[in-house]
Order: structure tokens, then sequence, then C-alpha cells
């Protein structure tokens, strides 16, 4: 005697177009093509979670060498002499005290130089 699926199969079905809510035209509403649609959405989740941290790590060397040119200082020599006095703040960190509090920045500068 064979097994059918029925109840368990709708149940899944639902959960698939559950999660495909707000997918436009039949992604939202054919399970075979909503259910190619969220394996392709976790894909770029996955993706995405690694690229913003990429992303954000690009912004912070930005604004650190943004405020850096201010002093005709590269940025290269500023992370090697930060290394060198042993002062361990990270690039967020840095980030931030050069957007929110330039003299600590230019303290730190200082020590760096």
């Amino acid at each position: 005697m064979r097994v059918k699926t029925g109840p368990y199969r709708h149940q899944r079905h639902k959960k698939v177009l559950q999660l495909a809510k707000g997918y436009r035209m039949s992604r939202h509403r054919l399970h075979r093509s909503a259910s190619d649609a969220i394996l392709h959405a976790g894909e770029y989740a996955f993706a995405g979670r690694k690229n913003r941290k990429r992303d954000f790590r690009r912004l912070w060397i930005t604004r650190i060498n943004a405020a850096l040119s201010e002093f005709n200082f590269p940025y290269s020599r500023f992370i090697a002499g930060l290394k060198k006095a042993k002062i361990e703040l990270d690039r967020k960190i840095l980030a931030d005290l050069a957007v929110s509090d330039p003299q600590v920045f230019k303290a730190i500068l200082e020590k760096v130089k």
C-alpha cells in the first residue's frame, strides 16, 4: 500500500508560499517558482551579510583617510604608526572619533607621528 503525502505536502507548500509573500508575479503564487525564489533570496542574504562587513570597513577607512587628509598624513603610515605605538583601536572606533571628536583623533595622530 502506498503512502500519499496530501496534508504534509500542503503544509510544506504553505510554508514556502508564506516565505515568498510579497514576491512579484508567479513567485508568490506558484510553489515551484516560489521555492526557487526563496533559495536565491537565501543565497543573496548570506552573501549580503558578508558584504556588509566589507562595506563598513571601506566606509571606516574612507572616513579615517578624509580626517587624515587635513593633516597631509597618509593612511598607510597612520595604521603602521598605530601598530608601532601599540595603540589598539580598530577602524570603527577611529572613524567614529574622526567624525564625532576631532580633538581626540588629533591627539592620537600626534602620538602616531
